[in-house]
């Protein structure tokens, strides 16, 4: 969201794309090109999201419609900077974030560890819900998990970016079609709708931490980093792809729109009006295809429950995929091997090396454990801190590394691009500051 969108000046950053792509002349917006973006909106929306989306539209029916739209806003400034920094210095964020200390690095390397093995877990049951759901009599939850994590394994190993995306895209698809289904099916009430689009605060306690939780809590956490890998990882590498990268992510965050408001209809309209309660979490979708085959019939269940997977399985080959080709940046750039820099990451060098394929290993097999003891009680805290400061840590090192000299003068923030990271900033720290307060702690050093 920078304030210039010129095309490039013939900088250093121009390099020569994999495969034949000519990657040396600017790049017009073009439909045809959209790919990174729908991947970073269909792991960014995962099954938790579109809970705490249907249980803000059953507590507050459509008063809150305005708080989900300014989120997608938010989240749009945080993946257009990660995007434009990659495109714009040629450089990956990990090599941006070393630059500024050594900090940097152990924060990373705390979260990826800790987040990683919680959230292998989470979304290996996540993906296992609406199949056992679909079929109660084929095999258990934990063995539906396992089967799960060990396709998206295979699938990531196997498969280089352009397979992988179009994967996601089919996905998406689904994604789409099933929400926007639902949000027909329950006949939204279109006045009410539109007057939530007003910014007005529920009447009820703590109204403005749930509003904040409801913009900052869906579309992504260290998928929004990811998302610049993404973009090289398609084969765009320089400025010349800054106006396709833009439209790219303002198509994600629109579809990622349109999943959270489609949702908040169906809290609104089948959950709120008949005061009806979901549990939080990924159970509350199980519990939702119930009432849906209680109001609709048992094909509108089903039907939900495919999109219920779609949802669920996105996010974990997204992450297997995206959060493993910054590991392997980590890895690469810590040993002092290989080249920090998109043109590397648009090889497909990354994705066939063995730090990659480490941390897949990571996400795959330890979190099995979990699945079957339980979470640990201090293990869980940790991963709660952790993911709730990296947003903060993303949106400040953004705004650091794009008003500094390590970013071409041409693309550094402008105004507008200043202010919603600020902004984002703001929130995510508000929300880490509440996350950390409201844990346990006594009975963590208890």
């Amino acid at each position: 969201m920078a304030d210039t969108t010129g095309p490039p000046t013939g900088n250093s950053t121009h390099t020569e794309a994999p495969s034949g792509i000519d990657n040396t002349s600017p790049r017009r917006s073009s439909w045809k090109c959209i790919g990174p973006g729908i991947v970073v909106a269909a792991t960014g929306v995962g099954a938790g999201d579109l809970v705490a989306t249907l249980i803000a539209g059953s507590n507050f029916g459509y008063t809150l419609l305005w708080a989900a739209v300014v989120g997608c806003l938010v989240k749009i400034s945080l993946a257009e900077a990660a995007g434009r920094w990659h495109l714009s210095t040629g450089r990956t964020l990990f090599d941006g974030w070393a630059s500024l200390g050594r900090w940097t690095t152990w924060f990373f390397v705390a979260y990826v560890v800790v987040w990683g093995f919680v959230y292998g877990a989470a979304a290996m049951s996540s993906s296992a819900l609406p199949l056992q759901a679909l079929f109660p009599d084929v095999m258990g939850l934990e063995s539906w998990a396992i089967a799960c994590g060990l396709v998206g394994l295979v699938f990531v190993w196997f498969n280089k970016y352009a397979v992988f995306e179009k994967v996601m895209t089919v996905l998406v698809g689904v994604m789409f079609v099933v929400t926007v289904y639902l949000a027909i099916r329950v006949t939204p009430h279109l006045g009410d709708a539109f007057a939530g689009l007003l910014p007005v605060l529920p009447d009820e306690k703590d109204s403005v931490l749930n509003t904040l939780g409801l913009i900052g809590g869906v579309g992504g956490t260290i998928t929004l980093a990811a998302y610049g890998y993404w973009v090289n990882a398609k084969g765009w590498t320089n400025t010349g792809w800054m106006k396709v990268m833009r439209l790219d992510n303002r198509v994600a965050y629109a579809t990622t729109g349109v999943f959270v408001v489609a949702m908040l209809f169906v809290g609104a309209e089948l959950l709120h009006s008949a005061n009806v309660a979901i549990a939080s979490g990924d159970k509350g979708l199980v519990q939702l295809s119930d009432i849906l085959e209680a109001e609709y019939g048992t094909a509108t269940a089903k039907f939900f429950l495919i999109g219920f997977f779609a949802t669920s399985f996105t996010s974990l080959i997204g992450v297997w995929h995206g959060v493993s080709l910054m590991f392997a940046d980590f890895v690469a750039r810590y040993r002092g091997r290989g080249d920090a820099s998109g043109a590397e990451v648009a090889s497909g060098e990354r994705e066939r090396s063995w730090p990659f394929r480490t941390y897949l290993l990571w996400l795959t097999f330890p979190p099995i454990v979990l699945l079957f003891q339980g979470e640990p009680f201090r293990l869980i805290i940790l991963y709660g801190v952790l993911g709730a400061a990296f947003l903060p840590f993303l949106a400040g090192t953004l705004l650091w590394l794009l008003n500094s000299s390590r970013t071409p003068g041409e693309w550094r923030n402008g105004l507008l691009s200043n202010a919603m990271l600020v902004l984002a900033g703001l929130l995510f720290l508000v929300l880490c500051v509440k996350q950390v307060w409201d844990q346990p702690w006594s009975e963590f050093f208890g």
